[in-house]
This record gives C-alpha cells, sequence and structure tokens, in this order.
C-alpha cells in the first residue's frame, strides 16, 4: 500500500515525473538502522522500474547487514544546488533480496528488466557483468514523497 503525499502538493511529482527523474538520477543515499540503533547513510547506484527502486549492493557492507536484520529503508534521490532548482524523492518500506547472494548470474526473470536498465545505465552495456561481491535488493516504497521547488515560480 503506497501512502499518497499530504503536504507539498505544490510541488510534488507527477508520477511521469517522477519516473523520468528516477530514471535520470544515477545515486542515491540509503538510510538503514544499525544493531545498536545508529542510523547508517551511504551512496549507492540505483535503477527504478516504474514500480520498484533496485539497489545492487555489496554484500559484505554495514548496509548490507543492516537491511538484511532490518529490511526496513529510506532512500533519498536529489539534486539542485540553488533552493528554486532542488527536487528530489524520498522513498521508504521494506526492502527484499531477490535473486542468488551474491548474485552471479543465474537466470532469473524478475532480474532481467532491473539488470538490463542497471547495465545500459552504469556500463553503458546491453548483458549486466556479475562480479560475486553484490546482490539485489527491490523496494517497493510503502511511502513516495517528492519535491520540485522549480515548480514555485509558476504557482
Amino acid at each position: 500500500m503506497t501512502v499518497a503525499q499530504r503536504r507539498g502538493r505544490k510541488i510534488m511529482m507527477t508520477p511521469a515525473e517522477l519516473d523520468e527523474f528516477l530514471a535520470a538520477e544515477r545515486t542515491c543515499r540509503v538510510a538503514t538502522v544499525s544493531a545498536g540503533g545508529a542510523p547508517h547513510v551511504s551512496a549507492l547506484w540505483f535503477v527504478w522500474d516504474g514500480a520498484s527502486l533496485w539497489l545492487y549492493s555489496v554484500v559484505r557492507s554495514r548496509r548490507w547487514a543492516d537491511l538484511r536484520r532490518d529490511p526496513r529503508v529510506a532512500i533519498v534521490v536529489d539534486t539542485g544546488e540553488e533552493y528554486d532548482r532542488l527536487r528530489g524523492v524520498e522513498l521508504s518500506g521494506a526492502v527484499e533480496c531477490v535473486g542468488e547472494t551474491p548474485r552471479t548470474g543465474e537466470l532469473r526473470a524478475e532480474l532481467d528488466l532491473p539488470e538490463t536498465l542497471f547495465a545500459r545505465k552504469y556500463f553503458g552495456l546491453e548483458e549486466m557483468p556479475h562480479d560475486g561481491r553484490h546482490a539485489w535488493l527491490r523496494l517497493t516504497p510503502e511511502k513516495t514523497v517528492s519535491w520540485d521547488f522549480r515548480k514555485l515560480g509558476a504557482v
């Protein structure tokens, strides 16, 4: 169940704007909670398939350990330097691991699209290279909040 954005409706992105933004941006910040309860934020590449955000994470990382123990996550993708140019999206919910850990390239139909998108976006390739160090996490957001301050001038 996706929670609708209530505040900032004037500056929220339309579904088409959100898809375009997430397809174009390259880096997100992933917030997790460590075993001791401390927050941890790390940068990561991602792809968006129109419904889910896919993270290709190193399996020997604090982020991976945090999310395997507690799958709740908040992810921010944003851009802009000047106040009236700020745009971004915050997505939150629980991630799920998809495919083998670490990923070695076994046939898995549900990974066809994210791996194709990722290979094209980051490597300029048609097929995903697998290094035996990463695995896939999928976030189908429970809540999405977006902003596009460029719209303030048009209001």
